[in-house]
C-alpha cells in the first residue's frame, strides 16, 4: 500500500462494522464514509471479502449475510439463515469456491458459494462454541479454536481430524497461519500467544505442529493475531488497549500501538506491503496505523457504539 495520503479508492475496501447495527464503507485514504449498510438483524461478529473482491460476508447472530461491494444496493444479496447462535468466524477457499464458518453452536461449516443453494456441505462437530477458525494455504485444512482451549486440525479431505491444548482452562481467541505456512500462532484469553511452527504431514498428510514459542502477549484478554502477508510481522490485539508486533525472525516485540483514547481493539488487518495496519476499537474508531512510525495516520469515525469487526483490502497483490 503507498502512502495513504496517495492512495486512490479504484483498488481499496475497507469496511467496518459492530455493535450499532450499521456497516459503513470508507475511503481509505481521507476517512470518509461514502457509504452506510443498515445490519438490523444482530450486532456484526466478522466481516470477510470474497477473493474476487465483490461481496462482503458479515457474521452476525444466527445468520451471515453477503453485500454488493460495488453496488449502493442497501439489502444483502444473499442470506444464510437457519443457523443457530452466533457466527464467530468466517472466510473463503482462495478461488471462491466455497466457504468456511465457526459457530457458538460447537460446529464449523464447508459451504458451497457456486450452487447458491444455501446448503452445508460439511459440517465439524466439536464440543465447546467455536471462537475462530483459520484455512491453511494448501486449502485443504481448517483450523478451529474453541472456547475449551482446543485447537483442532480438520482435514477438509479425509475428514480426519487432530486436537491439541496449548493452555488447560483457557479460550483459544483467535488463529491465524503465515501466507506462506511456515507458522501458526493461537492467543487466548490470558492474553498468551502460541506459536508453532507448521510441518506438512509424512504418513499421515495433515500437518504436523511443532511449538517453537510462548509470548505473554498482553496481560488482558487477548482478542486478535495475525500474520503479515510478507510473514515478517504477527500482530496481537487487546482488551489492553494495544496492539503489538511481533517479528517472526524471533517472535520479540517490534513495536507497540496505542492511543490514549483507544479502547479494547477487537480487529486488525495488515495493508498487502505490511507497512501498515488497520485496527477496530470499543472506541467507535476505527485507525489507519504506519506500523514502522507506531503512529495514527488516518482515523474513521462514525460508528455509534464498538466497532468489533473489520475488513480490509487494498487490491495489490503480494
Amino acid at each position: 500500500m503507498a502512502n495513504p495520503s496517495d492512495t486512490g479508492d479504484r483498488q481499496v475496501i475497507l469496511a467496518t462494522a459492530g455493535y450499532d447495527h450499521t456497516i459503513r464503507f470508507w475511503q481509505a485514504h481521507t476517512g470518509i464514509c461514502h457509504r452506510t449498510v443498515q445490519h438490523q438483524d444482530s450486532q456484526v461478529n466478522c466481516l470477510e471479502i470474497t477473493p474476487d473482491r465483490h461481496l462482503l460476508a458479515a457474521a452476525g447472530y444466527q445468520h451471515i449475510r453477503m453485500y454488493d461491494i460495488n453496488s449502493n444496493e442497501a439489502s444483502p444479496v444473499i442470506n444464510y439463515e437457519g443457523i443457530s447462535r452466533n457466527v464467530t468466524a468466517v472466510g473463503f477457499q482462495e478461488d471462491g469456491k466455497w466457504m468456511f464458518t465457526g459457530g457458538e453452536d460447537c460446529t464449523a461449516k464447508i459451504w458451497d458459494l457456486r450452487m447458491r443453494n444455501l446448503q452445508c456441505q460439511k459440517i465439524f462437530q466439536v464440543n465447546a462454541p467455536v471462537n475462530c477458525a483459520c484455512l491453511h494455504p494448501n486449502q485443504g485444512e481448517l483450523i478451529v479454536g474453541d472456547q475449551s482451549g482446543t485447537v483442532h486440525i480438520w482435514d477438509l479431505r479425509s475428514g480426519h481430524n487432530e486436537q491439541l491444548v496449548p493452555e488447560p482452562d483457557s479460550s483459544i481467541q483467535h488463529l491465524s497461519i503465515d501466507a506462506e505456512a511456515t507458522h501458526m500462532a493461537a492467543i487466548n484469553n490470558k492474553g498468551n500467544c502460541y506459536i508453532w511452527r507448521v510441518s506438512p504431514g509424512k504418513e499421515d498428510p495433515i500437518s504436523q505442529l511443532i511449538p517453537k514459542t510462548k509470548i505473554q502477549a498482553h496481560k488482558k484478554y487477548g482478542l486478535k493475531c495475525k500474520f503479515s502477508p510478507d510473514c515478517t510481522l504477527l500482530a496481537t490485539t487487546s482488551a489492553d488497549q494495544t496492539v503489538k508486533i511481533w517479528k517472526t525472525a524471533d517472535f520479540t516485540l517490534l513495536t507497540t500501538l496505542a492511543d490514549s483514547v483507544q479502547r479494547w481493539v477487537w480487529d486488525c488487518a495488515f495493508s498487502s506491503d505490511s507497512l501498515y495496519i488497520v485496527t477496530a476499537s470499543s472506541d467507535h474508531t476505527a485507525r489507519l496505523w504506519s506500523v514502522e512510525q507506531a503512529e495514527v495516520k488516518r482515523e474513521f469515525n462514525g460508528h455509534q457504539k464498538a466497532i468489533t469487526a473489520l475488513a480490509f483490502s487494498d487490491g495489490i497483490s503480494t
